[in-house]
């Protein structure tokens, strides 16, 4: 089946930051995977309701509270479908890091007795396990280090090889009868490989455990469809796939959902409260207590019908292109390595690399110098450059809105690096490598 046509100038156009200038040069965005930029009809639809919709949902019988509820449940369905669930399965949260802590806590609260008579089959043991990979966000870690903490848990890691790849061996070793909760991410935000999903869960089924999957990486550049990747539970984030920031969405099967207690609790989330007892709503209303993120959801919406109105299958097509310059351009620049150099793996365009001789952070301020804007540091995943020998790393990630000449401008830039801090031998090769990209700009 052909791809529609991807017209990159026509969607840079619908993104008013990427006409500004930084340091007195065109900008380069290539730190998506930090946060996304946003268009214009983003931007536009959460102005539009606050000007002319805004009231509280779900609280008022007046025209405009009605109106408001409509385009709020409208936003629910067209978010959930995005990412192939119904509405009802989708919970708002203000982001992913939320939305683990949900689980996280939900799943102490059952610890606790709280709940429905299903949630007691979510209640932890002492000595019960919870297991991540190494290649996690903190915020996929940080929650189960809590959970174990306050319940008796065991927190277990699944190791990566050297390129970056999960061991699914060593998986098949730390998933087993005592296993509770897998969660794991479905692309690292540092290795950029989208890990094998099908694999992991069917592991995790054989043995009856929870799965958590962390899709921030992967729902703005795949086509998404959570039911079908048969994980109980996952999270996104609405700011790294072109929508608003404080807002997000957690996915879960409908039964998890109905035997998780609630986390947060207040207003909107109840049917009935006395003073003895109170009776909470059904999923997901039960996890969204207080005043919602009604205008961020809003332009989530507009987000991801800009996102569909593109076809996801040719966003991921153009981006499978700029994955392939990125790392075949650094490959080919002395003195760089890559982190997650697994051959074969299929990956999102989001490459993680250190400059032998420089640290990262004067590699990103001599990029930023030239107009490109990339991430450094350990990106909140510092276990995984601990693992792969290093403190930290220039992180460049692409979006539907990079073109070829983006990265090559990165690409001139980073392979000057080394000639730039005087580090031995680098000076011939950054030259050459300088004027094989202009020969390459060039020859277009």
């Amino acid at each position: 089946m052909s791809l529609p046509a991807f017209d990159v100038a026509a969607v840079r156009a619908d993104f008013p930051l990427l006409a500004e200038s930084v340091q007195g040069m065109p900008l380069v965005y290539l730190d998506s995977a930090a946060t996304s930029q946003k268009p214009r009809v983003v931007l536009d639809a959460e102005r539009d309701f606050l000007e002319r919709s805004n009231a509280a949902v779900h609280r008022g019988a007046h025209t405009l509270a009605a109106e408001a509820t409509e385009l709020y449940e409208d936003a629910r369905a067209a978010v959930a479908g995005f990412v192939g669930a119904a509405p009802d399965d989708l919970v708002w949260t203000h982001g992913a890091t939320e939305g683990l802590n949900l689980i996280a806590y939900a799943i102490g609260n059952a610890t606790l007795g709280r709940g429905a008579p299903a949630s007691a089959r979510l209640a932890l043991r002492p000595g019960d396990e919870l297991a991540v990979t190494e290649a996690e966000h903190h915020a996929n870690i940080v929650p189960w280090q809590e959970l174990a903490a306050r319940t008796g848990a065991i927190l277990r890691v699944i190791r990566i090889r050297d390129d970056g790849s999960v061991d699914l061996d060593h998986a098949a070793e730390v998933i087993g009868s005592r296993t509770r909760v897998v969660a794991f991410t479905h692309v690292s935000n540092v290795l950029g490989i989208v890990n094998p999903v099908a694999e992991i869960v069917a592991l995790a089924q054989g043995v009856g455990a929870l799965t958590v999957l962390d899709a921030c990486q992967s729902a703005p550049h795949l086509p998404l469809d959570l039911p079908g990747l048969g994980v109980d539970l996952a999270v996104f984030s609405g700011h790294k796939m072109q929508g608003p920031y404080g807002i997000g969405g957690l996915y879960g099967r409908r039964e998890v959902l109905a035997a998780l207690p609630p986390f947060l609790t207040g207003g909107s989330m109840i049917t009935h409260v006395t003073f003895e007892r109170t009776e909470f709503l059904p999923p997901p209303q039960r996890f969204e207590a207080g005043t919602q993120p009604v205008s961020q959801a809003i332009a989530l919406a507009a987000s991801v019908r800009y996102l569909e109105g593109l076809g996801m299958a040719a966003v991921h097509a153009h981006e499978q292109m700029l994955e392939r310059r990125v790392r075949e351009g650094l490959a080919g620049i002395d003195g760089v390595r890559l982190l997650g150099a697994a051959d074969g793996a299929e990956r999102v365009a989001l490459q993680a690399f250190v400059v032998d001789g420089v640290h990262a952070h004067d590699v990103g301020q001599f990029l930023d110098a030239r107009g490109v804007a990339v991430r450094v540091g350990h990106h909140c995943a510092e276990p995984v450059h601990a693992r792969l020998g290093v403190t930290a790393s220039v992180r460049a990630s692409a979006a539907l809105y990079n073109t070829i000449e983006d990265v090559d401008r990165m690409l001139e830039a980073v392979s000057g690096v080394r000639a730039y801090f005087g580090v031995d031998g680098a000076i011939a090769a950054g030259v050459r490598a300088c004027d094989a990209l202009s020969d390459q700009r060039e020859s277009k």
